[in-house]
C-alpha cells in the first residue's frame, strides 16, 4: 500500500495547473492570481491633506495664536491652483490637495473663524496632517503577487491602483459520480434496502469551498453499461471523481469497467484509516480520483487528496488547505498498525492555553455527525507506539466547518 505522503505527491505531480483568465474586479474575491500585478497609478498622486482644516505655512504658525487670511479652499476633487503666500491660509479637506507653497495642515479643531480670517491657535511641526505623494505605492509596484488567493482586502487594493480587470487561473470543474445500487439521493424516494447517499452533495460542497466548480453526475447503478454511460459525461471535466466501487467486492466495478474503457490506473490502496481502497488514474486523459465509498472515508480523503488536487489546479501551494498544529491528546491510545490513522476529534483549550485533542471512542467510517461535529483529525503514523493522555500529537484542524477557507 501506498504511504498517504507518497499517493499526495504523486496525484500532485499528475495535475495540472488550471490556464488563466480575464474577469473583472468584481468577481475577484476568492480567485487565485495567475500575473503579478502591478499599479497603474501613484497613490496617493499627490501631497494630500489628512484632515479637514487649514493648509498653512509653518513659518507662520510659529507664534500662537495668530491670525490668517483665508485666500481660498481645496476640496476633495477640486484644488487651490494659486501658491500660498505668507500670512495666507487655506481651507482644506480630507482628501485635498496641499497647494503649493504651504507645508502643514492645523486642524479645524484648533482654529477660530470669523469671515476671512481664520485665528491658529495652536502650532504644528512642517509635515503635520500632509499625506506626501506615493506613502501608499507608486505607479508600477508590484503589490500582488501570482499565486495569491485573493481576499476582499486585496480587492480593495487592486481597486487602488486602478486594475478593474486581473487575470486568475480558472475554476477546474470537477465532475462528481456516485455508485451503487444501494445510493439514493436526497429527496428521491429510498428503498427498504437502500441508503441516502450524502457523498456526492458533501464533495460539491467541498469543491466549492475549494475554488471549483462541481457538477453532479448522478449515481451510476452497479453494472458496467451505467457505470460506463454515466462515467462519459465527466469528457469535458477537468478532474472525475468517483465515490464506491473502489474496493473489491464482486459489485465495485470502478477498476474492471473503466479500466476497459480508458482508465489508466496511477495506484490503488494507501495505507490510510479511513481511506484505503483510493484509486488514481487517467480516464480518457482526464485526471480521476476514486474514493471509498464509506461517507467519512470520502471526506477525509477529499481533506487529504482532493483539497491539494484543487490547490495545485488553482496555482496555490498545495498545503494552503491543511492546518497543522500540534495538541496534547486528551486520553490513551494503543499502538497503531499499517495504515495512518485520522481520528475523528474534539479540541479543547488548556488552563495554559495548549491545545486538548480528544478522539471520539467510536470511529466508524459510516459515522457522519461525530465527523461533522469534530475540530480536528488526530493524525497517528504507521506503526505509532502507544501513547499516554498528555502526551503530544499531531492534529489537522478542521475549523468552523469542513475546508473551510
Amino acid at each position: 500500500m501506498l504511504s498517504v505522503k507518497d499517493a499526495q505527491s504523486n496525484i500532485l505531480n499528475n495535475i495540472e495547473t488550471m490556464p488563466a483568465e480575464q474577469i473583472p474586479l468584481t468577481e475577484a474575491v476568492g480567485r487565485v492570481l495567475a500575473e503579478d500585478l502591478s499599479a497603474r497609478r501613484t497613490q496617493p498622486p499627490m501631497d494630500v491633506s489628512a484632515m479637514d482644516g487649514y493648509a498653512v505655512k509653518h513659518t507662520d504658525i510659529q507664534s500662537v495664536p495668530t491670525t490668517l487670511s483665508v485666500a481660498g479652499e481645496a476640496p476633495a476633487g477640486g484644488s487651490y491652483n494659486a501658491e500660498v503666500k505668507s500670512g495666507e491660509a487655506i481651507r482644506i479637506f480630507t482628501g485635498g490637495p496641499v497647494p503649493k507653497g504651504a507645508d502643514c495642515i492645523v486642524i479645524q479643531e484648533n482654529t477660530e473663524r470669523e469671515g476671512e480670517q481664520v485665528t491658529i491657535l495652536q502650532s504644528e511641526p512642517e509635515g503635520r496632517f500632509i499625506r506626501p505623494a506615493g506613502l501608499d505605492f507608486a505607479e508600477g509596484d508590484i503589490l500582488l503577487q501570482k499565486g495569491r488567493l485573493l481576499t476582499a482586502r486585496d480587492v480593495a487594493l487592486a481597486a487602488a491602483m486602478n486594475r478593474p480587470w486581473i487575470m486568475v487561473h480558472k475554476k477546474p470543474t470537477v465532475a462528481i459520480l456516485a455508485t451503487g445500487d444501494e445510493v439514493v439521493m436526497p429527496g428521491d424516494p429510498v428503498g427498504p434496502n437502500q441508503v441516502v447517499s450524502s457523498n456526492s452533495l458533501g464533495l460539491a460542497a467541498a469543491i466549492k469551498t475549494l475554488g471549483g466548480k462541481p457538477i453532479l453526475l448522478g449515481v451510476a447503478k452497479d453494472t458496467p453499461e451505467s457505470l460506463k454511460n454515466m462515467a462519459a459525461g465527466a469528457a469535458s471535466a477537468d478532474l472525475l471523481i468517483t465515490t464506491g466501487g473502489a474496493s473489491v467486492g464482486d459489485h465495485d466495478l470502478i477498476r474492471s469497467v473503466l479500466g476497459k474503457n480508458g482508465l489508466d490506473i496511477n495506484f490503488y490502496k494507501i495505507a490510510m484509516r479511513p481511506g484505503k481502497p483510493l484509486i488514481f488514474g487517467q480516464l480518457n486523459g482526464t485526471p480521476m480520483l476514486g474514493l471509498p465509498g464509506n461517507p467519512v472515508s470520502t471526506l477525509v480523503c477529499s481533506v487529504m487528496f482532493v483539497a491539494p488536487a484543487l490547490a495545485k489546479m488553482l496555482g496555490l501551494h498545495a498545503e494552503i488547505f491543511h492546518s497543522k498544529k500540534i495538541a496534547k491528546i486528551g486520553c490513551d491510545l494503543d499502538e497503531n498498525d499499517q495504515r495512518e490513522d485520522y481520528l475523528r476529534s474534539v479540541v479543547d483549550v488548556g488552563d495554559n492555553g495548549e491545545l486538548i485533542a480528544t478522539p471520539y471512542s467510536k470511529q466508524d467510517s459510516a459515522m457522519l455527525a461525530k465527523l461533522a461535529k469534530a475540530q480536528a483529525l488526530v493524525i497517528r503514523p504507521p506503526f505509532a507506539k502507544a501513547i499516554k493522555k498528555g502526551d503530544m500529537v499531531e492534529v489537522l484542524e478542521l475549523p468552523n466547518s469542513l475546508l473551510s477557507l
